[in-house]
């Protein structure tokens, strides 16, 4: 089901980005367009997770840069039943996570530097399980992907505003000329919104249920959710605000001003999120104090330039 509705958005962000070379270029546009969509979703496949890594500066850290971060997640990943991923961080100060990759063996989880300072490693083990809940779900290569293609049809609009579009070579009037050019402006945001509304919000509603099953408390998931967004409302992300079309990625939208339920959110409302894994809870039988989810214990912390702390030693 998962492969289908992978098929199904691919297909539909295709189009729309050839809707936008015909605007732009007429039929020719449309037919490079088409060439153009055939090669980046094949390159996307293979390529869009390094691509979204690359763009929001995340780094691989080794067993022997950062041993309790790995520990945690090949412990959450055998929970999960799932193949170790590759662990990035992200140097930034707004606390945040996501998942990436085109199946769970080419699976990686990043994780920036600024969850670390806020959580406890209970509360980084619960965001953990819930992006592993991600990669057991088959849901990154749908985000990976797609981020990318609405990332492309933004380039395309721009392109056609830069160097014009609707004309031909002999200089004659071809899409829709001036018309054509506007709409592919107003199509390119309406692409972001696009990705927003085929990311079905239900998927986080998922992955954080089955995230608190791997944590072992939903609990610990809630406390992290509640924590993770006061943050990302009080510390901008720049690299999320360069590449809106990537924010459906992140375990909260990064993207300042956003997160209320509307028709083009890309999550769900953190409260609505956060009862939901209380009810989760009391459905579990979970009473008193949070159960621990993770091997280590104490305050959280990676290594970054010049700084060590309680996970890489």
């Amino acid at each position: 089901m998962n492969y289908t509705k992978t098929a199904i958005l691919l297909a539909a962000m295709t189009g729309l980005f050839l809707a936008v070379g015909f605007a732009l270029g007429g039929e020719q546009g449309m037919l490079i367009a088409f060439v153009v969509a055939l090669g980046m979703n094949l390159f996307s496949y293979w390529n869009a997770d390094k691509m979204v890594l690359r763009m929001h500066g995340a780094r691989e850290v080794t067993p022997q840069e950062a041993p309790n971060f790995h520990a945690m997640v090949a412990e959450l990943a055998q929970r999960a039943q799932l193949p170790m991923p590759k662990v990035y961080i992200i140097d930034n100060p707004q606390p945040n996570a996501f998942a990436t990759g085109r199946n769970p063996e080419n699976a990686a989880v990043a994780a920036t530097t600024g969850l670390f300072d806020i959580l406890d490693s209970d509360e980084v083990a619960a965001v953990m399980a819930h992006e592993l809940a991600h990669v057991k779900n088959r849901d990154t290569l749908t985000m990976t992907v797609t981020a990318t293609i609405a990332g492309a049809i933004g380039m395309l609009a721009q392109f056609g505003m830069l160097f014009g579009a609707g004309r031909s070579n002999d200089g004659r009037s071809s899409g829709f000329g001036m018309i054509g050019m506007l709409i592919a402006v107003i199509i390119a945001p309406m692409a972001a919104m696009l990705v927003q509304m085929a990311i079905s919000r239900s998927r986080e509603y998922e992955a954080d249920r089955i995230g608190g099953e791997i944590a072992g408390d939903p609990r610990l998931l809630a406390r992290a959710l509640a924590k993770i967004s006061r943050g990302v409302e009080a510390i901008p992300n720049e690299s999320a605000e360069r590449n809106p079309a990537t924010a459906h990625l992140f375990i909260m939208n990064p993207l300042t001003g956003a997160g209320v339920d509307n028709l083009f959110s890309t999550h769900p409302n953190p409260a609505n999120r956060i009862a939901a894994l209380e009810e989760q809870a009391q459905a579990m039988g979970l009473h008193g104090a949070s159960r621990a989810a993770s091997p280590a214990r104490g305050r959280s912390s990676v290594p970054s330039a010049g700084r060590r702390g309680p996970w890489s030693r």
